[in-house]
């Protein structure tokens, strides 16, 4: 990931990326052209190793079992959409060179657990038992 000047005043060059990535989506969906789910297998297939197949493997979850959710690309990431807006997303760790992926759900997810509870998840990799949890998740964020 490249790296703040030293004053911490500058964005990374992947934190300008997914700048330019939102500002288009918001030209397209403003111009009535939706990413869908062509733009976000795009995103998927740019992906490498484990974060492509962790990212394949939750968009399959996220079909089978969740019909209701419609597909986007948001700040460049795959993400899923409920009456236009994010639940969830994943960010692969290959795009700010972190050493895991995310799976990041918005402030309209509704996982709402008193007054603190967690809005993102460390993945490594991707199992039944993952994946079982991320299905439970996702059914209490969509309500």
């Amino acid at each position: 990931m490249a790296k703040n000047d030293e004053s911490g005043n500058s964005f990374s060059d992947a934190e300008k990326e997914a700048m330019k990535e939102r500002s288009k989506e918001i030209k397209r969906a403003s111009k009535g052209k939706t990413d869908g789910e062509e733009a976000l297998m795009e995103k998927i297939n740019e992906m490498a190793g484990e974060d492509k197949n962790i990212a394949s493997s939750l968009h399959e979850l996220i079909k089978q079992n969740f019909p209701q959710l419609g597909f986007r690309t948001w700040y460049g990431f795959p993400a899923y959409t409920k009456d236009g807006k994010v639940i969830t997303f994943f960010q692969a760790s290959g795009r700010f060179d972190e050493r895991y992926s995310t799976l990041g759900f918005s402030a309209d997810a509704k996982l709402d657990d008193g007054s603190f509870w967690p809005t993102s998840y460390a993945l490594l990799e991707w199992n039944d038992n993952i994946a079982a949890e991320i299905k439970r998740l996702i059914k209490k964020a969509v309500g």
